[in-house]
């Protein structure tokens, strides 16, 4: 009498298992239950901790220039992306601001527009995203500015997402100090994070020339003043639609 002998295979490509795992797609031959330290894992991974945000951010204050160059160049593993670097940044500070409530110091007093008016506190209410938005407009300027660089928008857009994330973090924790403190900081942050970016732009290009931090200067304000520029274009726009509706 012959004992039938049941062979397991692999769900996902149907191959015989001889082991705990795959030898063709190394999937397991069973999956672990999901439970809170899945969870944590999962949440770590997507927001690449297991890269290292605590280096990204320290080699992003000590050496911005070279860290960014490395990353373009050489090396894009010891980095967080910097996508998800800014949308992790972006996130803390609106995290931190909803449950603080300090001012973002966005909102332009004594305006009569109702719409200008609006457009700048929807600004104040969604200003981790719009430090995003605003990254968009620098990153032209910085172009302009360098367009003799060899590095294309692309790469250059690399340098702006981790300078404003950078400039995220900034903002939120000058926000933390302002409601521990009751000192209003908005005007120290904004030059705080603006002094950040001119140096760190800078350091990019060319970091033993001084005009290279003058120019990044001038791209950081040029790029932040045309997003407010822009923001005050469409809160005219949502009073001339008020007005005809």
């Amino acid at each position: 009498m012959t004992t039938k002998i049941d062979i397991e295979h692999c769900k996902n490509c149907e191959v015989e298992l001889k082991g705990d795992f795959c030898s063709k797609c190394g999937n397991p031959k069973a999956l672990k239950r999901i439970d809170g330290k899945y969870i944590l894992s999962e949440v770590g991974s997507v927001l690449n901790f297991d890269k290292g945000i605590s280096y990204t951010i320290k080699e992003l204050l000590l050496r911005p220039g070279n860290t960014v160059r490395e990353f373009i160049l050489n090396d894009r593993k010891r980095l967080v992306k910097p996508i998800i670097f800014v949308i992790f940044s972006s996130l803390f500070f609106v995290i931190i601001q909803q449950i603080l409530g300090f001012n973002t110091g966005t909102t332009p007093q004594n305006i009569e527009s109702p719409g200008v008016m609006k457009a700048f506190e929807w600004v104040g209410e969604n200003f981790g995203v719009v430090n995003i938005l605003l990254g968009v407009f620098i990153g032209f300027w910085i172009r302009l500015f360098f367009i003799k660089s060899s590095f294309n928008i692309y790469e250059i857009f690399i340098l702006v997402f981790f300078t404003i994330g950078i400039g995220n973090l900034i903002f939120a924790l000058f926000g933390i100090l302002e409601s521990v403190t009751g000192f209003e900081s908005y005007n120290l942050t904004y030059f705080v994070a603006m002094l950040y970016s001119a140096w760190a732009i800078g350091n990019f290009f060319d970091k033993k020339n001084f005009l290279s931090y003058f120019k990044g200067l001038l791209a950081y304000i040029f790029g932040t003043t045309t997003g407010s520029f822009l923001i005050v274009i469409i809160g005219v726009l949502i009073d001339f639609l008020n007005k005809i509706s």
